[in-house]
């Protein structure tokens, strides 16, 4: 191009914005904003009202534009060192259509993952998603079992290739311009300037704008938070969380009833207090069958109000034995739930202690069990790689069975995240044979698969053919959990055996504030027909209360080694339970909410006991430094290794 508006950066510039910058600009912007609507729409009723409908997108073009920054710059750079030969060639803007095509498929399919993810977390890209980028081969195989992939890439294409297509004439109108030197070097300073910028002003706090979760997670652009969890995967409570000092925390806890001795403990060690008087049973059992069931929500079953028949045989043991009628689970993901269930401390922000290293030889119920005596089993009906599971399990003195273990004519039904509840309770039964054959009394913790996604099972054990959804899943479980304990009843370790089942988390934690203590509530049921008799607790217990309130049952000592407290020890405080996502802490107790977060961040709400609606509330001083004591202690003792046994 020839003229004096070739020698002015300014010219060249607003080609290239109008040309291929402008254009990826555009596209990028679209796409956000439209899977913005999308997920809004989704969320339907229960999503934020329509009066902040405004503030959530013009928010979120605020965010989509930081990330752009960072999305831009590599064209930027490229306008800025593209040989004028390379321009003038012609096929490349063969090359540009090309680059455009795959860049537009890419956003388009982290547009229908988002809404995928969406679906099951209520929530933009988070660490879950990091960690489903860990675990690939699971993550695809229920992808692929779950939609029709296939129409959704061709879509994706014929989209991606219509859009090229349209804008092909502005793609190729940069290479008709050679930019000058003072043109190039303006393209660079943006490359670097505008990432830069992006970078000091924009913060993934700022998406907690409202007191509405729904809300804030949509104002956010998916690719921002998936880049906020890579750096916040593990955080440091020290850092970002309210503190107080070392000796007032363990002042307060004591007042609270925990004081923590970790001893060594040995096969003729027991339990003096053990009194009937205390306990609802009549002896203590001798074996405990610990079924954590997946995703199962207290709102499935009848015993809580539903009137669907999902869980009849559930609902027939929580009429025959010990119901727990306000239980809360820690987190909204299996490894929260084992954590809590085994270890039975207070869950730290970022990652699990079932994924972080050093996890190894903790005060865990395994641990603590085997050093008594016991046989201890973690039974699996998936791939225990996936989540750090055998690693953890194994690396705390319990003998790992998953599915690579099963023989496979046990195996009637499997899907890419495990194979049927019936099978695995099949293996389960027979390692507890052996285990019981051995003269031990032992612990068998079994986690379920069947109810989670793709939601298939065997056909004609219920009356919802699979898939079946949802639904169809949960009564599937329910199936196949009755069908465990009635093949038990025939074993010689059945009438000494306390069976707890439990879930691991709740089917789903969404809701308008952070931390909705309804959607954490799960079943429990404690049924030994032997020894325990029908009944209720309907007092406030956390999922990490079950590892004391176990070895309580038994007559074992070593439930002081816990943060969680037995239900039945005798002066128990004031019920509390602890929920948390993966940076919100959550402490809940008089039907009020203490959320510890980032920045040494602290909020109360009031929390109506029927409806479990939350309403923000004045700051509970007491409640405040209950919470940072449970919290900060916690964290500390996991990374001064205190949580080891000697």
């Amino acid at each position: 191009m020839s003229g004096i508006g070739s020698d002015l950066p300014i010219h060249h510039v607003r080609v290239a914005l109008t040309g291929p910058i402008g254009t990826f600009a555009a596209v990028f912007l679209g796409i956000s904003s439209a899977t913005r609507l999308v997920l809004a729409l989704s969320t339907g009723a229960q999503g934020p009202p329509f009066a902040q409908w405004p503030a959530v997108f013009v928010r979120g073009v605020g965010f989509d534009l930081a990330v752009l920054a960072w999305a831009i710059a590599p064209l930027l750079l490229y306008e800025a060192v593209l040989p004028a030969r390379v321009r003038a060639w012609r096929g490349h803007g063969g090359l540009r259509d090309a680059g455009f095509f795959a860049v537009t498929c890419l956003l388009l399919f982290a547009a229908v993952a988002e809404w995928t993810f969406w679906q099951e977390f209520s929530a933009r890209f988070n660490f879950i998603a990091l960690d489903y980028l860990l675990y690939s081969d699971e993550v695809v195989g229920n992808v692929r079992e779950s939609y029709p992939v296939a129409p959704i890439l061709v879509m994706i294409a014929a989209l991606a290739l219509g859009s090229t297509w349209a804008v092909r004439a502005r793609l190729r109108a940069a290479d008709r311009d050679h930019p000058a030197r003072r043109a190039r070097v303006v393209y660079a300073l943006l490359a670097l300037t505008l990432p830069a910028l992006s970078f000091l002003v924009a913060d993934i706090d700022r998406m907690a704008f409202s007191g509405d979760v729904y809300a804030n997670e949509l104002s956010g652009n998916g690719l921002m938070t998936l880049a906020a969890a890579l750096r916040r995967n593990e955080l440091d409570y020290d850092r970002f969380y309210r503190t107080m000092p070392d000796g007032r925390a363990a002042a307060v806890l004591a007042e609270l009833g925990v004081e923590r001795v970790l001893r060594e403990l040995h096969a003729d060690a027991h339990d003096e207090t053990w009194d009937p008087g205390r306990m609802p049973f009549s002896a203590p059992p001798r074996h405990v069958v610990l079924i954590s069931v997946e995703s199962l929500s207290a709102r499935f079953l009848g015993a809580f109000g539903d009137a669907r028949r999902l869980t009849p045989r559930l609902d027939g043991l929580a009429g025959d034995g010990l119901l727990f009628t306000r239980l809360y689970a820690t987190g909204t993901r299996t490894v929260r739930g084992l954590e809590a269930l085994s270890l039975g401390t207070p869950p730290l922000p970022g990652q699990a202690i079932v994924r972080r290293p050093g996890n190894d030889h903790l005060a865990t119920l395994g641990e603590i069990l085997r050093g008594q005596g016991y046989a201890t089993l973690f039974v699996y009906g998936g791939y225990g790689y996936f989540d750090n599971m055998n690693a953890f399990f194994s690396g705390n003195d319990y003998r790992v069975v998953d599915r690579t273990a099963f023989p496979r004519a046990s195996v009637v039904f499997a899907n890419i995240w495990g194979v049927a509840d019936e099978s695995l309770f099949d293996n389960a039964l027979a390692e507890i044979d052996r285990a019981h054959a051995g003269h031990r009394p032992f612990l068998a913790h079994i986690m379920t698969t069947s109810n989670h996604r793709p939601f298939t099972y065997p056909q004609g054990r219920v009356d919802i053919p699979s898939p079946g959804g949802r639904d169809g899943a949960v009564k599937y479980t329910d199936y196949a959990i009755g069908r465990f304990i009635d093949m038990a009843r025939s074993r010689p370790w059945f009438s000494d055996t306390l069976f707890v089942i439990v879930a691991d988390h709740t089917a789903g934690t969404a809701g308008r504030t952070r931390l909705p203590v309804p959607g954490y509530h799960i079943p429990m049921i404690f049924y030994s027909p032997a020894l325990l008799p029908p009944g209720r607790i309907d007092r406030v217990v956390s999922q990490l209360d079950v590892p004391p309130t176990v070895l309580d049952v038994l007559g074992l000592p070593g439930d002081d080694h816990f943060f969680g407290q037995s239900v039945f020890e005798q002066g128990h405080t004031t019920p509390r339970a602890f929920v948390s996502s993966y940076q919100e802490l959550g402490y809940y107790k008089n039907d009020t909410l203490i959320v510890l977060g980032p920045k040494k961040r602290a909020e109360a709400f009031a929390i109506d006991p029927r409806t479990g609606e939350a309403t923000p509330a004045a700051m509970n001083a007491r409640l405040l430094d209950e919470a940072v004591a449970y919290y900060q202690s916690a964290f500390r003792a996991f990374k001064r290794g205190e949580l080891k046994l000697p």
